[in-house]
């Protein structure tokens, strides 16, 4: 890569593939920890906040792969109804996940802040990754 403008769709598709994987290995390393700073509770509360915020990525990843094919015209597009069927089916056990896990667990809201961000911090890391390859 040289560039923004050599930005491509298989870049896109690798920078979120390399943010899920740079997550679950956060996650990998980080639960342990708060199991053992925090009790199981918490460690289970980052567990469900993580695997939120990688479903929220994956579905990221769904949602612009569908978009950017109708963009390019090439391929055969997937319909975009079960696209969006599939984004706001994941958003419901999303939102459901949230409410039985902090109703029944007594963890601490604080992991499960962390599992939340840890999407949006491997993205951002992938993020500078990509800005260091343009500028060297």
């Amino acid at each position: 890569m040289t560039g923004i403008n050599s930005y491509t769709d298989a870049d896109f598709k690798r920078t979120i593939w390399s943010a899920l994987r740079l997550l679950v290995i956060i996650v990998v390393v980080a639960t342990p920890l708060v199991w053992w700073k925090a009790g199981w509770p918490s460690a289970l509360l980052l567990l469900v906040g993580a695997v939120i915020s990688g479903s929220g990525l994956f579905e990221w990843l769904r949602l612009m792969s569908a978009v950017m094919v109708r963009m390019d015209g090439g391929q055969t597009a997937r319909p975009m109804a079960m696209v969006l069927v599939g984004f706001f089916v994941r958003l419901g056990i999303a939102v459901a996940l949230l409410y039985v896990s902090l109703k029944y667990l007594n963890g601490s809201v604080y992991a499960l802040a962390a599992g939340l961000a840890l999407g949006v911090f491997a993205l951002a890391v992938e993020g500078l990754r990509l800005m260091k390859a343009w500028t060297v």
